[in-house]
C-alpha cells in the first residue's frame, strides 16, 4: 500500500483502515462496522478560527467557504436579517447556529439553539415575501419583476432591515437544530448527512450545551479524498458509478432551467422542489451550459453591482445573464473561484474515487453526468456519494429523533 501522509482529516481514515484490516465481516458490512466504532469527536475541529482558512476549508466561490468547524460564530435570534447577512459575509461562512436570546445562561443545548440560519434561507424568504400578490399584476418572467431594480429593492426593503431571524424559522431551508453528542459515532454522522439530507451536523458538548464542531458534507468528502492509498478507500473507490446505482437522479427526473428563463424562476424552482441546484441548459434543453445553486443566491444580498446594468436597462436577468454577470464579477474579485472553471461534468463509467477527487479539487457540490455527445444523463451530489458508503441498520436511531429539537411549525426542510 502506498504511504499515506497523515493529515488532520485522514486520521479518521487511518482508524478505518486499522479496523478494516481487523474485521472478518463481509465487505458490505465492514465500513458500517468501522465507522460505528469511531466517535465524531475524532473528526478534527478548526483551531485557527474562521478567517485563517486552513487546508480543509472548502471554497465555494464568491469569496465564501464552508469550514468543518464554526462554533465561535453564532447569530442572535433577535438579529435582523440584514445583520445576519452581514455576520455571515464578514466571516465568509454560509450558515451559522442561531442562539435563543431568551434562554438562560445555563440552558441546555436544546434550549440554547433554535436552528441554523443560511444565506440561502434568508434570500429565499425575501423572494417569497416579494412575490406579486396576483398573477394578473405580474409574473416571475416579467422584466419589471426580474430586472435589477427588483433585486435592488430586496435589500433596501424595510422587512429585510427589521425582520428578526427568529421570524423566518418556518421558511424553506431553515434547518432545525439536530445535533450529535461528541461520543456519537461517525456512522450516525454519515447517515444524517446522506439519508436525512443534512448539509452539516453540529457536534455538541451536552455538558456545557455548546457547539464544539460543525461537520459538513464537503468536509467528509475532503476526508475521503485524503484517504487515497488506503486499502479500504481504494477498494470502495474503484467501483464505477453504474455499479453503485449512480446517478440516482437521471434525465427524466432532472430539474433544469433554460438559459433564456429568468434567474428568479430558477431560485423559485429550487425552493419549490426543495433542491440545492440545477443545470442551466441550452435552447434545445439537452446540453448544460452552467449551474445555478441556492448558494449563488447570496449575490442578491452581497454583490448588487452584478445586476446594476440590468437595473439601468430594466432588462430581465435571465439564467444566462446571471452566469455571465457572476463570471465577470469573479474575474475581478475572486480569480480562484471554481465557478470560473466552466461546466464540470463526468461520465457513468468513471469511478467513485475519480468523482471524489474531482469534487474535492474543484470545490463543488455536484457533478452532472453526460454522455459522449455532452447530453445530460443525470446528476451526482456529495450526499449521493456518502449514501453509497454506508447504510442505516434497522432501528439504528431508536428514539434519537425524539430527543432532538423538533422542526419549527410549517418547516419546509
Amino acid at each position: 500500500m502506498a504511504e499515506v501522509k497523515l493529515n488532520r482529516e485522514n486520521s479518521v481514515g487511518l482508524q478505518v483502515q486499522d479496523l478494516w484490516e481487523e474485521s472478518k465481516l463481509d465487505p458490505t458490512e465492514k465500513l458500517n462496522a468501522c465507522f460505528e466504532r469511531i466517535p465524531v469527536s475524532d473528526f478534527p475541529a478548526t483551531p485557527q478560527g474562521f478567517n485563517s482558512f486552513p487546508p480543509h476549508c472548502f471554497d465555494l466561490g464568491f469569496g465564501f467557504r464552508l469550514i468543518s468547524c464554526v462554533p465561535e460564530i453564532e447569530v442572535r435570534s433577535d438579529a435582523s436579517l440584514a445583520e445576519a447577512v452581514q455576520i455571515l459575509a464578514q466571516n465568509k461562512i454560509l450558515s451559522a447556529p442561531v442562539v435563543n436570546v431568551d434562554a438562560p445562561e445555563d440552558a441546555s443545548w436544546i434550549d440554547r439553539y433554535i436552528g441554523m440560519v443560511e444565506f440561502a434561507g434568508i434570500a429565499v424568504w425575501i423572494l417569497q415575501q416579494s412575490e406579486p400578490p396576483s398573477p394578473a399584476i405580474a409574473s416571475p418572467e416579467d422584466a419589471s419583476v426580474t430586472s435589477g431594480d427588483f433585486f435592488k429593492s430586496l435589500t433596501s426593503s424595510e422587512f429585510y432591515k427589521k425582520t428578526k431571524v427568529r421570524e423566518i424559522s418556518g421558511s424553506f431551508r431553515w434547518a432545525p437544530f439536530l445535533a450529535l453528542e461528541q461520543s456519537n459515532s461517525f456512522l450516525a454522522l454519515l447517515i444524517l448527512l446522506s439519508k436525512y439530507r443534512m448539509k452539516s451536523v453540529p457536534i455538541v458538548d451536552f455538558g456545557d450545551g455548546r457547539i464544539k464542531n460543525i461537520i459538513t458534507q464537503s468536509a467528509v468528502i475532503n476526508m475521503f479524498a485524503e484517504c487515497t492509498g488506503l486499502h479500504w478507500f481504494e477498494s470502495w473507490g474503484a467501483k464505477k458509478l453504474s455499479e453503485i446505482g449512480l446517478p440516482v437522479i437521471t434525465t427524466e427526473r432532472l430539474i433544469r432551467i433554460r438559459e433564456d428563463e429568468s434567474v428568479l424562476q430558477a431560485f423559485e424552482l429550487m425552493s419549490k422542489k426543495k433542491i440545492g441546484g440545477l443545470p442551466v441548459v441550452d435552447a434545445e434543453g439537452s446540453k448544460a451550459i452552467g449551474n445555478i445553486s441556492l448558494r449563488d443566491i447570496q449575490f442578491l444580498l452581497t454583490a448588487p453591482e452584478i445586476y446594476h446594468e440590468y437595473s439601468l436597462l430594466n432588462r430581465s436577468i435571465t439564467a444566462k445573464n446571471f452566469l455571465i454577470a457572476v463570471k465577470k464579477h469573479l474575474e475581478e474579485h475572486d480569480t480562484g473561484s471554481p465557478m470560473l472553471s466552466g461546466m464540470i461534468t463526468c461520465k457513468r463509467d468513471q469511478t467513485v474515487k475519480e468523482l471524489i477527487q474531482l469534487l474535492n479539487s474543484k470545490k463543488i457540490q455536484r457533478l452532472y453526468v453526460v454522455d459522449d455527445d455532452g447530453n445530460l444523463e443525470g446528476v451526482v451530489t456529495l450526499r449521493d456519494i456518502i449514501s453509497r458508503l454506508v447504510y442505516e441498520p434497522p432501528g439504528y436511531f431508536g428514539d434519537f429523533f425524539d430527543s432532538m429539537l423538533p422542526p419549527p411549525d410549517n418547516n419546509g426542510v
